[in-house]
């Protein structure tokens, strides 16, 4: 009974009566991921979740750069930074190429840069 209770005093945003639509729930079904996908998927999110990589992902959106600049611009030890993109690099977002005895940081592709944009213009609206 006091299962059923719950269900009442949450009015606010929940169907009012219990009815599946069977071929709106095949069609959903049938276009989901398997369980491992979406694991992965939840994995790369949380590279998104530490607000010195999306420092990082922030200043690669605008120009490649060497780590000396990344520690300048963010004002943080190279330990830090060195840490920060090699969890980067782990996950396949950013990718280094060595300029003598530079390395030069930017992002593995435009997908990256699209997540970081359409997340900062989401919390922006």
């Amino acid at each position: 009974m006091t299962d059923r209770k719950n269900y009442e005093d949450i009015s606010d945003g929940v169907c009012e009566v219990f009815d599946s639509h069977e071929d709106v729930i095949e069609r959903v079904q049938k276009r989901m991921i398997d369980e491992e996908q979406y694991s992965e998927l939840s994995e790369f999110f949380k590279i998104f979740g530490n607000p010195t990589r999306l420092k990082i992902l922030s200043l690669l959106t605008i120009e490649d750069l060497c780590v000396c600049d990344i520690c300048e611009a963010l004002n943080l030890n190279q330990t830090t930074v060195s840490n920060q993109l090699r969890i980067l690099r782990a996950h396949n977002i950013v990718k280094y190429q060595k300029e003598g005895k530079m390395a030069r940081y930017s992002l593995t592709d435009l997908h990256i840069e699209m997540i970081y944009k359409v997340g900062l213009e989401h919390i922006l609206e």
